[in-house]
């Protein structure tokens, strides 16, 4: 088969890069997107959802546009996070792998900025920055903006706050004639005011598949819980997805850390993302992550923003977020390059109202998920019981003595034996619990 791309009018360099990503066949938002931005002069917004290939959509382009016996930078890309900006950068230079004069850069906050400012001092075409970072390097004068072509916003539902404070900065310093490309998978009334501030009139407005704003691959789904039965129930949901990747947002980074503690207890391969971690400990969960190190990734929104790994199959929502929007970003993580996913919300009985206002506003439906029983719980925490003690290493500061005395006492049992006794000291210790907590309710009660 072709590769379509060269009917929107891709240059072949670009095209041999995109078939060694196995890449033919463009996604609705490109083939809207890429004939107007090499064609046409006028501003763009692009509405598209999540994980359908925006970057792409605006990045071929831009690299064909790029005039290389010209050194000085043409295209900035404002992100909302260093994860995104690395994901973009990553994403650039697999596209340009055969354009080598096309010279890319990401200056992003949360590392030193010595050797960004050492990086822009050399040639570049392309610069992908986080606002706060840009705005630093443009009051050092270390970045020179002038003569730049085109400017892109992308995500820009989620750099409203950081657009909105420094906007005004970066675009006194742009030229007035350049080109400004706004990207969103949600157009809210504060998208439509910067573009109604920042953008010409005549600005060309595409939208691909926006008539349901939610992927029709992801299963929505529900489950009532109470607040004490809250984390039994996600575990149980997590052991019926063993080996499978997936990522559990938070509302607060208080949060994250508490249930991916808990996580880690019970031996779940688990990592925490929130803003307050240092960029290296980020960069490193991310990379286990990617690698399939570790399953499951607790993480806010910001955080989890520029996490484009394909193979996550469900997103587990603990905190049913705030605003339409941001459902559609997590949800969003899961079912990407037409794979089939889940989402699923925890909510407590009094946010049932909430689910029929997500479902009205955002145009999908929720189907219940059937809470588990609670024999079914016992059983999952029994295996979780089982898991620890598989997944437990050996200590190997217990003195030879006391391991000799204890091996007396176990010698004669066989591995079944031994497996039954410790299964039914486990259950005894159970019971023994919940009597011991039934007693502290009744006290509390009189």
């Amino acid at each position: 088969m072709p590769n379509q791309f060269s009917k929107l009018g891709i240059y072949q360099d670009i095209i041999k890069s995109l078939e060694t990503l196995n890449i033919s066949v463009p996604t609705e938002i490109q083939e809207k997107t890429i004939p107007i931005l090499l064609t046409k002069t006028d501003d763009f917004v692009g509405l598209a959802k999540t994980g359908t290939g925006k970057t792409a959509a605006f990045g071929l382009p831009l690299l064909q546009l790029i005039k290389t016996e010209d050194s000085h930078i043409q295209v900035v890309i404002l992100v909302p996070t260093r994860e995104l900006g690395h994901q973009i950068l990553s994403n650039f230079e697999s596209y340009a792998t055969n354009l080598p004069n096309v010279s890319i850069a990401a200056t992003c906050g949360g590392i030193p900025i010595k050797p960004q400012i050492e990086r822009l001092s050399r040639p570049t075409h392309i610069v992908i920055a986080t606002p706060g970072r840009l705005i630093d390097l443009i009051k050092r004068e270390t970045i020179n903006l002038s003569k730049v072509s085109y400017l892109v916003l992308d995500e820009a539902d989620e750099m409203v706050t950081s657009l909105k404070d420094g906007l005004d900065e970066i675009v006194a310093v742009l030229p007035k004639k350049r080109r400004t490309l706004l990207f969103s998978a949600t157009l809210p009334g504060t998208i439509k005011q910067l573009i109604q501030n920042y953008m010409s009139k005549n600005v060309i407005q595409v939208s691909a598949n926006m008539e349901t704003v939610g992927n029709q691959e992801i299963n929505h789904q529900f489950v009532v819980v109470e607040p004490i039965e809250k984390l039994e129930v996600l575990m149980h949901f997590l052991s019926s997805k063993e080996g499978e990747r997936g990522i559990i947002f938070c509302k607060t980074k208080a949060a994250v850390n508490k249930l991916a503690k808990n996580l880690a207890i019970n031996k779940f391969s688990s990592g925490a993302l929130h803003g307050s971690l240092s960029q290296p400990i980020r960069d490193r969960i991310m990379k286990q992550f990617r690698e399939g190190n570790i399953n499951i990734l607790v993480a806010t929104d910001l955080a989890a923003r520029g996490i484009d790994v394909k193979e996550i199959s469900y997103v587990v929502n603990y905190h049913l977020p705030d605003v339409y929007e941001v459902y559609v970003h997590r949800s969003g993580r899961t079912a990407r390059a037409g794979a089939k996913g889940l989402s699923l919300t925890v909510i407590q009985k009094e946010e049932i109202h909430d689910i029929a206002e997500f479902q009205e506003e955002l145009g999908i439906v929720f189907n219940e998920y059937v809470k588990p029983t609670a024999e079914s719980v016992e059983q999952s925490n029994t295996l979780l019981w089982a898991r620890q003690i598989f997944k437990t290493k050996p200590n190997h500061q217990v003195s030879k003595e006391l391991k000799d005395q204890i091996k007396t006492i176990f010698h004669h049992l066989t591995k079944e034996e031994l497996m039954e006794k410790m299964l039914a000291s486990y259950l005894l210790q159970k019971k023994s619990d919940a009597l011991i907590k039934a007693e502290i309710v009744v006290k509390k009660r009189r």
